[in-house]
């Protein structure tokens, strides 16, 4: 009964497109769900059809890593790109939760296998 949960839960994590419209997305390195600082997280603000400075967010504010389009997280936090001409990232939230259970991310269809990681 908890996994098609998690699967429906996964599946809203998953950036949407609208046709005609440039969006950003932001990919994590490790891939997993829920992020957490003490994996090393790095963040890459990545669209097509977009050019120019990556202007960074960090919890709705403009942050420090303006022009970077990749960077390693040190602080906890909810993380957001954006470019000229795009609309802003879905979210991406770090946190420094001592004991996680991960999730890859990617989408996921009922019956689909996971593999699930539990870190500490």
């Amino acid at each position: 009964p908890t996994v098609p949960s998690l699967a429906l839960a996964l599946a809203g994590w998953c950036p949407g497109s609208h046709a005609g419209a440039q969006t950003l997305q932001i990919l994590m390195e490790p891939p997993w769900r829920p992020a957490v600082v003490w994996d090393r997280v790095t963040l890459t603000c990545q669209g097509s059809g977009t050019a120019g400075a990556t202007t960074w967010y960090k919890d709705g504010q403009r942050w420090g890593q303006q022009g970077r389009d990749r960077f390693t997280v040190t602080e906890i936090g909810t993380y957001q790109c954006e470019r000229s001409g795009t609309e802003r990232s879905s979210p991406v939230r770090v946190s420094t939760d001592w004991l996680v259970l991960q999730v890859p991310v990617q989408v996921l269809l009922e019956g689909d296998t996971v593999t699930l990681r539990c870190r500490g």
